[in-house]
């Protein structure tokens, strides 16, 4: 594994690929104001205790859902105004994903990290226009994408001078409804030059499992989590919802906020006996 990759400093007191570990939280698409809210200021609070940098993650639509019927969250505008009013505070850097290249400049105006979404990974024009915008980028490679394959994402995203890249591992398409980690990916990835994500949510996932809804396997999440930073990754991807049984998306593979603590605390003691060798 490469030993150096380059620093993305993505706020104040939050850098990754320094050598320290990182955490991505939140739910998976913002529902209301008060209970995005509500979970950023309990995310905040865990980081602190367990002594960890923390990125709020929220989207404020999700557009690749299985069903036109699904919820997709509070749009554009609203969801930006929410997520600005979390970094205000909480002092959490946000995070959320977008779809279309017009949404870029209103969205970088917000938030502190822009996410390319898996599905859409390859779509040079998303790409680009993240990349123009100056902000750090979190780029998730496709479920159906090898690992080296993310050199050509960085290439279009390096091409407007931007070089703010963290690419997130989530999986690999098996079969019909169901991923697969392989972990060579990580050092692989990290290989190209840039920190690397592991979302052990998502990974999890069993894509359109439910015909009209995806499925997931939280109960395997943890594990997976632990194996990836024992192996080597900056960041760890966390979806999490004070009650994953009434999420409108995605509650299946979301580890419980209750949980959350340890599963971070776990990974963190992990990464520093890692570091320890």
């Amino acid at each position: 594994m490469k030993n150096t990759v380059r620093q993305v400093r993505v706020a104040k007191g939050v850098v990754v690929g320094d050598g320290g570990l990182v955490a991505i939280c939140g739910p998976c698409v913002i529902e209301d104001r008060k209970k995005c809210l509500d979970v950023a200021a309990a995310i905040a609070e865990i980081g602190r205790e367990v002594g960890m940098a923390v990125i709020f993650k929220a989207s404020f639509d999700k557009a690749n859902r299985s069903s036109v019927k699904s919820f997709r969250g509070v749009g554009l505008s609203k969801g930006l105004a929410i997520l600005a009013e979390v970094r205000e505070r909480t002092g959490l850097p946000v995070l959320s994903d977008m779809h279309l290249p017009e949404q870029a400049k209103a969205a970088a105006e917000v938030l502190d990290v822009l996410q390319i979404p898996a599905f859409l990974c390859r779509q040079t024009d998303l790409l680009v226009a993240a990349g123009e915008t100056g902000k750090a980028i979190n780029v998730k490679k496709g479920q159906f994408m090898s690992p080296g394959e993310m050199a050509n994402a960085i290439e279009k995203i390096e091409s407007t001078g931007n070089k703010k890249i963290m690419l997130t591992e989530r999986g690999t398409t098996f079969g019909y409804n169901n991923l697969v980690v392989d972990f060579t990916s990580l050092p692989v990835m990290r290989g190209l030059g840039y920190p690397v994500v592991f979302d052990g949510t998502h990974s999890v996932q069993m894509p359109g499992g439910h015909g009209s809804r995806s499925g997931g396997r939280s109960e395997f999440a943890p594990a997976l989590i632990r194996a990836a930073v024992a192996v080597g990754c900056d960041v760890v991807f966390i979806e999490t919802h004070p009650a994953p049984k009434t999420a409108p998306s995605d509650g299946d593979n979301m580890i419980p906020l209750k949980n959350l603590k340890a599963v971070l605390a776990e990974a963190l003691a992990i990464h520093r006996l890692r570091q320890c060798r």
